[in-house]
């Protein structure tokens, strides 16, 4: 099944949609595997707490922001495929960012705990067929696919993977 098209998700969710090179969901979730285990582990634990600029998140911070995302989105992708009608609500990423306390957090412990939560994501996705991938529903004000909200998680990771490796690595 081929990645979503415009008009299955939000215009926003093209920067991360685009992101993801293959086709198949599953597939995608499948290749961020040595991204997810080696990647954030092999980020010295003592560049954990540096933001590249006042104001920015700290490494941990960004990591917790990621972690919060995928379990958003999963209960999401979640909600809709068991054709909840109700409209699910935003958030603000920088009030959970705030409130998160991930700068008293280990940063290993933070490694560990996305590791979990992608295995996870992919018992959620794996137990989708093709016709529950195209169910819809709508969070934010904005009608997304089931589909598209896994791609969004694959190119999400992506997209922060290129932000620490240009401005905090």
């Amino acid at each position: 099944m081929p990645k979503p098209i415009s008009g299955t998700y939000p215009p926003y969710f093209e920067t991360y949609i685009k992101l993801v090179g293959e086709e198949e969901l599953i597939l995608a979730f499948r290749e961020q595997h040595t991204l997810i285990d080696d990647f954030f582990s092999a980020i010295p634990p003592e560049k954990a707490d540096h933001a590249y600029a006042p104001g920015k998140w700290t490494l941990k911070e960004l990591l917790q922001h990621i972690i919060d995302t995928e379990r958003i989105f999963n209960y999401r992708a979640l909600a809709f495929a068991r054709h909840e009608k109700t409209s699910l609500p935003g958030f603000d990423e920088n009030e959970y960012a705030a409130h998160s306390k991930a700068v008293v957090r280990q940063w290993q412990t933070l490694c560990e705990e996305l590791k979990a939560v992608r295995k996870s994501t992919l018992f959620l996705f794996e137990s989708f067929d093709e016709e529950t991938l195209l169910i819809s529903g709508t969070a934010n004000e904005n009608l997304i696919t089931v589909k598209a909200l896994g791609y969004a998680i694959v190119g999400h990771i992506y997209h922060h993977k290129r932000i620490i490796e240009e401005r905090y690595l």
